[in-house]
Parts: C-alpha cells; structure tokens; sequence
C-alpha cells in the first residue's frame, strides 16, 4: 500500500486473483452452498458446486435456484474481477439438462462486453461429464467503490 491506502500497482491477472480471493472471504452464500472458485482473470470466472441431497427437488433433481445461484456467483466474481465493484443489473438463464445428486456442476462465466459502467458476461453451467446444464446471461453495472478496499475496510 502507498501513503493514500491505494494498492501498489498490479497486473490484471494478479489484480483479479486479489479481488476474488477478498470476495471469496465474505461471500458466505457461495461457501455455505459449498462452491469454490476454480479460477478467476480479468472478466472470467470458474466456480464449481456438488449437487448434495438437500439441493434436490421434488423431481429428484437439483433444484434450479441452486443452479441459478452457482451461475449468478460465477457472474459476480467475473465482472468483480476488476477490482470495482459491479452488481448485477438483470440476467436470465434457460435450464437445458437436470442437474442430479453428486454432480459437480461447473459455472464458467466469460465477459463478452463491458464498457465504462456496464457489461455483459455468458455463463455456461456444465456437469462433469461435460453435459451442459444451463446457461445463463448476466448485465452488470458498476457502483461506487472497490472490492479489495471494501475488505480492508472490514478487516
């Protein structure tokens, strides 16, 4: 840190590894569900999430708000990957295969656009078999503020 609390300078893929790992810490939402993040660069995310028993629904399949919430976390770590903070401002998702218990589902979101405020990032939700699962659209809008600097200030 320099004398104004700012980061020393940073590449972009160091910058990202930084600003996942201070999100990945207070994101308790993505560890109770049991996802990690696989990866994570500059606009892109891996995160990865096995289907338990709890996650299933009356069909004896994931339930797809968990499908749902593993693409939409792969999202935010993606458009975060910048160091500012960004929400989501709408996204979708069409279910294309059940999700089924012990699978090891795999959100890769992949920035496609983003500009000063916005952006637009493609998730793709597969099995380990490679069958895909979902995929999902998310449109993000930047917000004041920094993702690592909002941990210092917690921490």
């Amino acid at each position: 840190m320099n004398d104004h609390g700012d980061l020393p300078p940073m590449d972009p893929q160091s910058l990202a590894e930084a600003a996942g790992l201070a999100m990945f810490t207070r994101d308790r939402a993505s560890q109770a569900l049991g996802m990690e993040l696989a990866a994570i660069g500059p606009g892109y995310a891996r995160m990865t999430m096995q289907v338990r028993p709890e996650m299933l629904n009356g069909h004896g399949t994931c339930h797809g708000g968990f499908i749902f919430a593993l693409a939409d976390s792969a999202f935010a770590f993606a458009c975060n990957s910048y160091n500012q903070n960004t929400v989501a401002s709408g996204c979708s998702i069409e279910y294309l295969s059940p999700g089924r218990e012990g699978d090891v589902l795999q959100a890769e979101a992949v920035e496609q656009v983003r500009s000063r405020k916005t952006g637009v990032y493609d998730i793709t939700v597969t099995n380990q078999d490679g069958t895909c699962i979902a995929v999902f659209r998310g449109k993000s809008f930047q917000i004041n503020g920094d993702v690592i600097g909002a941990a210092m200030d917690k921490g």
